[in-house]
């Protein structure tokens, strides 16, 4: 009898620890779920019935501030691309406030606030409470890429806009001087792979940065003062004929001087050559996984024989302006972007 009392307590004991595991695997199972769920949740052409003008007003609004000034194309897709790795693409960069995402140090500077801003007014004379933030902003970045001479994709849409934005989640953003191995995993926590990252990475093919950003890699990279060793001669002489040790930190430099209005691939062979100008892009050029994708793209082999920036470019966009898209459940459709309804 004491045996059969040990067992049948075993039995429990195995009972109680499987059904705790059984719900933990059912929640884990809910959540990965949820992400796939939410991200079917987008279709192309969304607005096709609502509101059948949204993307073509979009699209004028974004090439008539594009007109006046081309360097709003990097502003708009940096600012996509800050929107997605903070809470998922929601808008969320957006909303103003002390305490807001705009508010944290890698989102000073952002760009095209006002491009947005005024697609949104458009759209809501059209089609009041229809069109989402969140969806203007995956709409300009596409828009401005195809503007700037790059690729353009169709734009899955459908997201609703996110209530909450804080700084503190800001945080997380990459960083010019991130590691590799840094970069992969904030790439990976949002769901993306290296090919992802590189691919993704090369929209600094029209992106701009500060002096401030790179300019320790020029005179005080080492202990001893000297610059970094990756970048090549003549192009050191030519960067610090840019950025003088005491010069304007602000001093916008393009990120792909060779073709700085161009949506191209010479940003890669600028890696291949020493020709970077922040610390993190370079470094994609030493990793031995990175490094592979970085050549491909370099590469003058296309199609079959090598990859197509301009095609891998929207098949990576499309996949990070899914990220945690928000629903009904949990999101909205602002009135005006700056500001929750």
């Amino acid at each position: 009898m004491l045996i059969n009392h040990t067992a049948q307590i075993r039995v429990r004991k195995m009972g109680v620890y499987l059904g705790k595991y059984c719900y933990i695997m059912i929640i884990m199972l809910v959540l990965v779920l949820g992400k796939e769920v939410r991200s079917q949740l987008l279709k192309n052409g969304y607005y096709s019935t609502s509101c059948p003008k949204a993307e073509s007003i979009v699209r004028s609004t974004v090439e008539s501030h594009f007109d006046s000034d081309p360097t709003i194309s990097p502003g708009l897709l940096r600012l996509h691309f800050h929107d997605c790795f903070v809470q998922g693409c929601d808008g969320s960069v957006l909303i103003k406030g002390k305490s807001a995402e705009q508010a944290a140090l890698p989102n000073l500077g952002l760009r095209g606030l006002e491009v947005i801003d005024d697609a949104k007014a458009r759209l809501e004379a059209v089609c009041p409470g229809v069109v989402s933030c969140a969806d203007i902003l995956a709409l300009a970045a596409r828009d401005s890429v195809d503007l700037s001479d790059g690729p353009s994709w169709r734009v899955p849409t459908g997201r609703k806009d996110g209530r909450l934005s804080l700084a503190t989640e800001a945080s997380n953003l990459p960083s010019p001087l991130d590691s590799v191995a840094v970069q992969k995993q904030k790439f990976q926590d949002k769901g993306l792979d290296t090919h992802d990252l590189v691919t993704l990475l090369g929209a600094h093919t029209i992106g701009q940065t500060d002096c401030l950003f790179f300019r320790y890699r020029l005179y005080n990279f080492t202990v001893t003062g000297n610059s970094d060793p990756t970048i090549s001669p003549s192009f050191l002489t030519q960067l610090k004929t840019l950025c003088p040790p005491n010069g304007d930190g602000s001093k916008r430099v393009a990120l792909d001087i060779g073709s700085p209005s161009k949506f191209d691939e010479s940003f890669f062979k600028n890696l291949r050559d020493g020709n970077a100008i922040l610390e993190s892009d370079q470094r994609l050029w030493s990793d031995a996984e990175t490094n592979e994708v970085v050549k491909k793209y370099a590469s003058r082999l296309r199609g079959l024989l090598g990859f197509r920036f301009d095609y891998e470019f929207g098949k990576a966009m499309i996949k990070m302006s899914s990220i945690d898209v928000k629903t009904d459940v949990d999101g909205e459709v602002r009135k005006v972007c700056s500001k929750v309804n």
